[in-house]
């Protein structure tokens, strides 16, 4: 009988480890839920130009869509800690599909703002911190790998989706197009709620469900850490260092998913080719989250970290140079490989400082200080853009903000508190 929860059944073997459907519904959900998001940088011309504003009139619902989502995942994380990611999903569901339907609908800017920015963005509260929180809580020795496989559903989405959106917006229309993304991402966060548990003991199982069967080194260091709730954990000096590496990474991090397609249409290149840049980054992002999770399990979270910002900080000062394709291409995957990978090591790093108990209370409230800023970046964007007829000098002041983040990973390295390390970072030693 496992002493904690009280039954019989037997933990799964590492290979049928129900946490690997965990982190694959996460991968679904966030791949639908970040698709749609997406489209916004390919739909904003024609939504400027259908309604009859400004592009940083039009950004503005962008920009409150951001801030709310990122604000409200405070309060979404500490509905998964309490009632578990299903009840969450399901609310999610409903704000995000009604939210696409209504912004398919609008007819000015401040009916934009309210389905897009206050509506959808309520519900898309549901999807980044309650999945990847959940993940954290089902995993220790391979954390960085289940949340490669996680995270991973953004950067795919951004891969497919608007390349897809890109090609078909001409033909059909943004308002149409909303209404099919409202549909898919309703329905899929609906199926996903249903395959998603709070944790490994609310399903019969134990942590060590991961490490069944193993016999060496690892199986018997991997003891589940003390867990900090939010409030011991805000008062520590990593708390605030994460922060603010995370605070200045997110608040330029939407610039190119929003504005590098009206880049280079402004430069003569047709919405098809935008959008294919949008989705380099995602293949970018893909290479970046698989490698980095994996990467930082063995190295440690915070070399990874400084890899993935020094990635981003080459490829904002390349968009501000030219806009030659021959270098954009290569900026926009290298883009993607360091925005993807610090997305990775964000619930990780928290999850090993802080322990697995309250990693949504935790996950959240980061994400909400430091996430809710990133709806400031486009939207400032395109007020440099408006004002100056470029993007050149936000993509500088972007690369500005990723290296103000490298100070606080300084910070950490520094820091009294150290970080838990991996399981499989304590077996090499």
């Amino acid at each position: 009988m496992d002493a904690a929860t009280g039954t019989t059944e037997t933990p799964a073997s590492t290979e049928r480890y129900y946490g690997w459907v965990i982190a694959w519904t996460a991968f679904a959900v966030l791949t639908v839920a970040y698709g749609v998001q997406y489209c916004f940088g390919v739909f904003l011309p024609f939504i400027a130009a259908d309604l009859g504003i400004s592009r940083t009139m039009a950004t503005l619902s962008f920009a409150v869509y951001v801030f709310l989502y990122s604000s409200l995942s405070a309060l979404s994380g500490i509905l998964t800690d309490r009632k578990g990611p299903r009840y969450v999903l399901v609310l999610g569901a409903a704000f995000l599909g009604a939210g696409y339907l209504l912004t398919s609908q609008a007819r000015s800017s401040w009916q934009l703002v309210v389905a897009l920015g206050v509506v959808a963005g309520i519900g898309m509260s549901a999807a980044f911190v309650p999945c990847n929180a959940t993940v954290v809580r089902w995993f220790m020795y391979r954390r960085g790998r289940a949340l490669s496989i996680s995270t991973s559903g953004s950067s795919f989405a951004s891969v497919v989706i608007p390349l897809a959106m890109g090609g078909l917006v001409d033909s059909f229309g943004w308002r149409t197009l909303y209404v099919v993304g409202a549909t898919i991402a309703t329905a899929t966060l609906l199926i996903g709620s249903r395959l998603m548990y709070r944790d490994p003991e609310s399903k019969g199982l134990s942590i060590d469900g991961e490490l069944r069967g193993r016999t060496d080194q690892v199986a018997t260091t991997a003891a589940d850490p003390v867990s900090l709730d939010l409030k011991a954990a805000s008062r520590t000096i990593d708390f605030w260092l994460i922060v603010g590496v995370f605070l200045f990474t997110w608040l330029v991090v939407f610039i190119p998913l929003v504005h590098l397609s009206p880049y280079v249409k402004d430069a003569g290149a047709s919405s098809a080719v935008g959008a294919t840049l949008v989705s380099l980054i995602g293949i970018g992002g893909l290479f970046g989250r698989g490698l980095s999770g994996n990467i930082s399990d063995r190295l440690g979270r915070l070399s990874t970290l400084t890899m993935t910002l020094v990635l981003q900080i080459v490829a904002f000062l390349a968009f501000a140079s030219t806009t030659s394709l021959t270098v954009l291409v290569p900026a926009a995957a290298l883009f993607g490989m360091g925005y993807g990978g610090a997305t990775v090591l964000f619930p990780a790093l928290a999850g090993d400082r802080f322990g697995r108990a309250y990693a949504g209370a935790i996950v959240g409230a980061v994400f909400a200080g430091a996430g809710s800023l990133g709806a400031f970046g486009p939207f400032v964007a395109a007020w440099i853009h408006d004002r100056t007829g470029s993007y050149g000098w936000a993509f500088v002041v972007a690369a500005l903000a990723n290296a103000v983040s490298l100070l606080f990973v300084f910070g950490l390295r520094v820091s009294g508190r150290r970080a838990a390390q991996p399981a499989a970072a304590v077996a090499v030693a």
